[in-house]
């Protein structure tokens, strides 16, 4: 096996992925909990507690002393938040395993999370927020999630609201920590070129001080569609955003690896159906992608392009043309085999360096509870036949999970929800 898990007494989860062709090491604690886990009074503090790991502990005071102990020796070192999850990660080279393995369990155990650093650090992140907002190809993902999902923690901004993040105290911060980061839902991992015995004896060590106590879970996601959304948000901009995707597999649902073959087929490379048929043909945008998003209880396929206002009815129909085509015809066995050799082949290069091994297992045993390697993936690619590609492409590009979001110098909803049709 290409990995090694092991669960501690605690039930702290911890994965070691050996690579000796490298000379480089990531340590990468990766915590089951992000925005869905939030209530709507503290919707965006997943993300605010993040930045504060940085702020200082007792050993390192100050942000200062926590960022130049890896500076010093040229590591990387950052961390994210998502919707289902939270990490923080340390890559160095391979002699310095100890220092970053103490870096990481000190920041994310021992952080002093002050209130005079949390009302510091409440204009940096309003200016985060302030910058997803002034950036149209990025803002128009969280859209195109609230269009899906509305009021409910996976319908909110992973950010939060610039109100929300004002009203923040420390005790929402302490709170949030002791309801949400255990040993129970953590896991460990070191990827690169270490010595595996070793290791686990180390984080053993550097993590004896987590708790363990139970986790609060995250409400589960409703999702009600009878009929095509649409969602335009009025901004003066030099060319329209656009999603338009449907509602379909989640994580553990085996229709994922056709949904997959669905995306590299309909927008995943230069030689897509969408690419070609948008931009190389008609010289209609810059870029036009085809993308899925899988949660471990929903998920979706979304195109989303940048073209000029004008031909905004012109490529939603395009788009909606290769949906209804895909569905109503059965896909090419040669095109069915190019896409699986782009998946695989993709995956391969993907993997090639040591925090991208560590994510590519974390994530899986997070989210799932079960570690597939690439080989074992590349087999369920392999097994998705041209009936499964159709099958699912009829289950999810249907009218009534057709959903639209927009961002341009557009007033008139209705012109672009009569276009939602299959």
């Amino acid at each position: 096996m290409p990995f090694k898990k092991t669960t501690l007494k605690n039930g702290l989860r911890i994965i070691t992925i050996p690579m000796k062709n490298t000379k480089t090491v990531t340590i990468l604690v990766v915590v089951g909990t992000g925005s869905k886990y939030e209530e709507k009074e503290t919707n965006g503090l997943s993300h605010f507690l993040e930045h504060m790991f940085f702020k200082g502990t007792k050993k390192r005071p100050t942000t200062l002393k926590v960022a130049e102990t890896l500076d010093k020796i040229g590591g990387a070192y950052n961390a994210f938040t998502g919707k289902e999850f939270t990490g923080f990660w340390a890559k160095v080279e391979k002699s310095h395993l100890d220092l970053a393995l103490d870096w990481v369990s000190d920041i994310f155990l021992n952080s002093k999370l002050q209130a005079q650093e949390i009302k510091r650090e409440k204009g940096v992140i309003i200016e985060e927020i302030n910058m997803y907002l002034d950036m149209p190809m990025k803002y128009i993902e969280d859209l195109f999630e609230k269009l899906l999902y509305g009021d409910q923690p996976a319908g909110w901004m992973l950010a939060g609201e610039k109100e929300n993040i004002l009203k923040l105290q420390r005790k929402h911060f302490i709170d949030y920590l002791k309801n949400h980061y255990s040993a129970l839902n953590t896991i460990v991992c070191v990827a690169g070129n270490f010595n595996q015995r070793e290791v686990k004896e180390k984080i053993k060590k550097y993590f004896k001080k987590i708790r363990n106590t139970p986790p609060q879970s995250k409400l589960k996601v409703i999702e009600l569609q009878v009929q095509p959304r649409s969602l335009v948000h009025l901004k003066k901009t030099d060319q329209t955003h656009l999603c338009l995707g449907v509602r379909g597999y989640s994580l553990g649902q085996p229709q994922i690896y056709a949904q997959e073959i669905l995306v590299a087929i309909l927008g995943g490379n230069m030689s897509s159906r969408l690419w070609i048929s948008i931009r190389e043909r008609k010289g209609l945008a810059y870029y036009v992608r085809t993308s899925s998003e899988l949660y471990t209880d929903s998920g979706y396929l979304v195109t989303q392009a940048g073209i000029p206002h004008k031909n905004v009815r012109e490529v939603i129909s395009l788009i909606l043309k290769e949906y209804k085509n895909i569905r109503e015809n059965k896909v090419p066995k040669v095109e069915l085999k190019k896409a699986k050799d782009y998946l695989k082949g993709n995956m391969t290069l993907s993997l090639e360096l040591s925090d991208a091994q560590a994510s590519f297992y974390t994530g899986q045993e997070l989210l799932t509870g079960k570690i597939l390697t690439p080989k074992e993936k590349f087999a369920r690619i392999d097994k998705v036949t041209v009936t499964d590609v159709q099958k699912a492409a009829k289950e999810i590009f249907k009218p009534e999970k057709l959903n639209l979001t927009l961002i341009g110098p557009h007033k008139n909803k209705s012109e672009f929800q009569k276009l939602l049709k299959l």
